[in-house]
């Protein structure tokens, strides 16, 4: 409860400004017009996707648990009593238990294909934890121990081993079944190429048994009268101009491309305009009579296909960043109220007007979000769209917004967006507001790719803030040195990277500041 009572602060503190804002100044924000049926699609509800790598590798740390427990649990509540504590069982337990999950792994059971049926995983699971203990007894054999181990906690542990893993397979089955219902392990796939070949390709991917690919429709970059107007079944959205928008309005993991490789410069215009998006991207190659090494493809199903990009940080990189944020991020805000009170008071005696600020932003994907920043600026001269970018000796600035704006104090309310909404990572591209411009233009008109930086989640300090690239826009250089920077940072990502950063802020928000007003 007190996550939600802290977020309902933050936001009636900030009420007051925003209707003010609003009102004076209407957003206005670009959207393409889709077709009714790509329109039809996105208004659909799309849950968030698991990662079945991620769900496969919480459920083997699960077995080794489970196993682990049961085992010590029988040793303690049966041999200690008897014999004593000794610590070669509990080694004899743990090296069982990973050597169950080492046969599960070669028996190809972690697997969420696998997860939703019931026979096969339970037979090869039985199997597998038999050949463990056949194992274990044949060790013991052979080094003479067997005298010197309990037949009932071994033949227990086997048997009570079985029945929780059984008990908990139903359980994950269940589970799965039902994420799989509400489409939360689909790969939603929107193909490239309304013609024979995207047809051909379609076709393939339906006919797939227990596969995760859920079609959504066809794009095509021709005229209407040269493209099919359903393949196999599935409605033609829109021309691949329209993709970005649609994307960014529903839920999409892949893109396919149903062109052949002969098309290369159709296909090269069409990536330009795709890449930034935060998606799988690939080149099928069901039609194309070019053959490389089998190494060289990865199959969806029994169909080839050619990585074109790869979403960047997914699966467990996006767990490790998750809980970067969470962690970090609360021990940070934790030692951070301080000054933000003082902060607070301060802004609050200097000026009339409330103490936060909110402002539509750019997050990930390109979906508008709401950052909290300490007021700088007068009350009466709120800018929510930074339709004028502040510039030195700027008279909106109050004194002490001077102060906190060259110190990026005015920037500690986002530890709020990153700890409680969930909504900016401590480290990453910072979000640009949503009417950000060089001169008359918006930052996207002023850089090709500007949207890729939106390819994961922004930050409040990033790769381009520690290399100077902070504050006042005012040049094509300085606008293209953050993208650069930015686009560096999410082809490098690490956590490693990301603990660099954050330490090197604090430094660089010293040294680095000349552009920051």
């Amino acid at each position: 409860m007190e996550p939600l009572n802290a977020r309902s602060m933050l936001d009636a503190a900030a009420s007051a400004t925003i209707g003010h804002q609003q009102a004076d100044q209407p957003q206005v924000e670009r959207r393409r017009r889709l077709s009714p049926a790509a329109l039809a699609v996105t208004n659909q509800k799309v849950r968030a996707a698991y990662s079945p790598i991620v769900i496969a590798g919480a459920v083997r740390v699960a077995d080794f648990v489970l196993l682990s427990l049961i085992g010590v649990g029988i040793y303690l509540a049966y041999v200690k009593p008897q014999a004593g504590f000794h610590w070669e069982y509990i080694g004899a337990i743990a090296g069982m238990s990973l050597a169950a999950v080492v046969c599960f792994q070669a028996a190809d059971i972690y697997q969420v294909q696998v997860f939703r049926g019931q026979l096969r995983q339970m037979t090869l699971m039985i199997s597998s934890w038999s050949l463990v203990f056949l194992l274990f007894i044949g060790v013991s054999f052979l080094f003479k121990l067997g005298g010197e181990v309990s037949r009932l906690w071994l033949s227990s542990f086997f048997f009570v081993g079985i029945a929780v893993l059984i008990i908990g397979r139903l359980a994950l089955r269940t589970m799965v079944r039902a994420w799989a219902r509400d489409g939360r392990l689909d790969r939603r796939t929107i193909i490239v190429g309304a013609d024979q070949d995207g047809e051909q390709l379609v076709e393939a991917l339906k006919t797939q048994e227990d596969s995760d690919i859920h079609v959504l429709g066809v794009f095509d970059d021709r005229n209407d009268s040269r493209s099919m107007e359903t393949c196999a079944g599935s409605p033609k959205l829109g021309k691949v101009d329209d993709v970005v928008e649609f994307a960014r309005r529903t839920r999409i993991d892949l893109v396919l491309f149903a062109l052949p490789i002969s098309a290369e410069t159709r296909i090269l215009e069409m990536l330009k305009k795709l890449w930034v998006l935060p998606v799988d991207i690939r080149l099928s190659a069901h039609t194309n009579r070019l053959r490389f090494r089998p190494r060289s493809y990865s199959y969806l199903g029994e169909v080839p296909t050619l990585d074109v990009f790869e979403a960047p940080i997914t699966d467990w990189d996006l767990v490790m960043k998750w809980l970067f944020d969470r962690v970090v991020g609360g021990l940070i805000l934790l030692a951070a109220l301080p000054v933000m009170g003082l902060v607070a008071l301060a802004v609050k005696l200097d000026s009339p007007g409330p103490v936060l600020f909110r402002q539509k932003r750019f997050g990930f994907n390109n979906e508008r979000i709401d950052v909290y920043k300490f007021r700088s600026l007068y009350h009466h001269q709120a800018d929510p769209t930074a339709a004028k970018v502040v510039t030195k000796n700027d008279p909106r600035v109050t004194r002490v917004g001077r102060l906190i704006r060259k110190s990026s104090l005015d920037e500690l309310p986002q530890l709020f967006n990153v700890v409680l909404k969930g909504n900016l990572s401590l480290v990453g591209p910072r979000p640009h507001a949503v009417q950000g411009k060089l001169a008359n233009r918006l930052f996207d008109e002023a850089v090709d790719g500007y949207f890729a930086r939106h390819r994961v989640r922004p930050g409040i300090t990033g790769w381009a803030q520690i290399n100077g690239w902070r504050g006042e826009v005012d040049t094509d250089e300085k606008i293209q040195k953050r993208v650069e920077f930015d686009l560096y940072y999410i082809e490098n990502w690490s956590v490693l990277f990301d603990l660099y950063i954050l330490l090197k802020t604090p430094s660089s928000l010293l040294t680095k500041n000349e552009n920051a007003y």
